[in-house]
């Protein structure tokens, strides 16, 4: 049974899940080339503008496009490849030149972007993080120069060189910036085909690129070193104040913790998304420097060594960094649980001692209650006596004969026992009421 396309349902997203495997295609470099590669941190506005001054320049060289989007573009001018790629912090553009005998010209001399116009970067907006040269030359074996013929190309600093894929290319930079603020990456083809030289160059690039955006995060740590050594030692005198008992009240302690806690937080905020941005950097670069598979040229440290002796141990003094912010915003919640738990126990203990107090009052209150309770009854009766001996008069004058004091006295015990038995249960219906309550 056939299955046709409309009988099938696709997911929405699936057509982007595939053009998302191609959206950074590799270089393909044939011929010897000058590349200039810069990264740029921007915001949206600035992402803007570059892209509307990257149209003009290309509309300007005849490239028919209408609009810069997605997250790579590749365009071709008769002389120059421009490639524009949007990251999540930045933005790079890569302009390749290719040439010929370029082996017969010193390196560097000449640059892709002498090909730009002049106020480029002017109004091209972003802060420029990486910028370097990469000067490729496909040269037989026998006429790859000597190392010490290469020295001064890199200002006579240490070199950092070595045979990528087994030897197939040699590789020779510094990792330092020149005379013109560019870093340089001077490389000659042994064996490589043009796909193969592209995606060495394009590992080497995002090398350079992710190394920079990794040491942010130690620009970052650095920075935060004194203030965290100092926060580290406020925490430590809170926290003895607090296991000894002495020193300022629990309520200002607990307000000293509260802003410790609040300048911690503040710090975690700003420096959280650096910190694992450099993490997730230097795990890229160090898969970028794994698929380069270098072997060593004649005692030089390759890209490899140079890179796991310094910037390791950096981006781990983000990650040291990062711990110890995690680890005193956890001891500043602990210590702030126990001073809050001491502070209930105190004002629990408090609350029992205004309840005993309140007890107190209220058997006084009550013994008191009863007191006039008993005033209230003898109050009552006596009224109620006088009321009755009105009554006696008033039937004794009408012509009822009988003792008047007589059936007095014996009314006397007879209303006192009738309001005491009165107000008695009018006092047990409001008890039982309260205790409903």
């Amino acid at each position: 049974m056939a299955v046709f396309e409309d009988d099938i349902a696709w997911h929405t997203e699936r057509a982007n899940l595939y053009a998302e495997l191609h959206a950074r295609p590799f270089k393909i470099i044939a011929s010897d080339a000058l590349i200039s590669h810069v990264a740029l941190l921007c915001n949206e506005a600035q992402r803007e503008q570059q892209k509307q001054q990257l149209l003009t320049f290309l509309q300007q060289r005849q490239v028919d496009v209408e609009r810069i989007e997605g997250s790579c573009q590749v365009y071709h001018t008769q002389d120059l490849i421009i490639r524009y790629e949007q990251h999540l912090e930045f933005t790079s553009l890569t302009i390749t030149e290719q040439r010929n005998n370029l082996s017969q010209q010193v390196p560097f001399i000449q640059t892709a972007l002498s090909r730009l116009p002049a106020d480029w970067f002017q109004h091209f907006p972003g802060t420029m993080i990486a910028a370097f040269h990469l000067h490729i030359c496909f040269e037989p074996v026998a006429d790859v120069p000597k190392p010490q013929i290469l020295k001064p190309l890199f200002d006579d600093k240490l070199m950092i060189g070595s045979w990528p894929q087994q030897g197939a290319a040699q590789v020779w930079t510094n990792f330092h910036t020149h005379k013109d603020n560019f870093g340089r990456f001077l490389i000659y083809n042994r064996s490589m085909t043009k796909g193969q030289m592209g995606r060495m160059v394009q590992r080497l690039i995002e090398i350079e690129t992710y190394r920079l955006m990794a040491l942010l995060g130690y620009v970052e740590a650095r920075a935060l070193a004194p203030d965290l050594k100092e926060m580290d030692a406020t925490m430590a005198k809170l926290t003895e104040q607090l296991a000894s008992g002495l020193g300022d009240d629990d309520h200002v302690l607990l307000k000293q913790l509260t802003d410790l806690a609040s300048q911690i937080e503040a710090h975690r905020a700003r420096t959280t998304f650096r910190f694992n941005a450099s993490t997730a950097y230097h795990e890229i670069l160090q898969a970028r420097i794994i698929e380069l598979d270098e072997d060593e040229v004649s005692g030089h440290l390759t890209i490899k060594e140079f890179l796991s002796r310094r910037l390791t141990p950096a981006v781990r003094s983000c990650a040291t960094v990062q711990e110890r912010l995690e680890n005193l915003s956890k001891r500043v919640n602990r210590a702030s649980d126990m001073l809050r738990t001491r502070v209930e126990l105190a004002l629990h203990h408090q609350n029992q001692l205004l309840l005993s107090s309140l007890e107190r009052r209220s058997r006084i209150q009550l013994a008191m209650q009863h007191t006039v309770e008993g005033l209230s009854v003898a109050a009552i009766s006596y009224y109620s006596v006088g009321l009755f001996k009105y009554l006696t008069d008033a039937l004794y004058a009408a012509g009822a004969q009988f003792n008047k004091t007589a059936v007095l006295g014996m009314s006397v015990p007879v209303i006192v026992g009738a309001v005491w038995y009165v107000t008695h249960k009018i006092h047990n219906r409001f008890k039982h009421m309260a205790k409903k309550q």
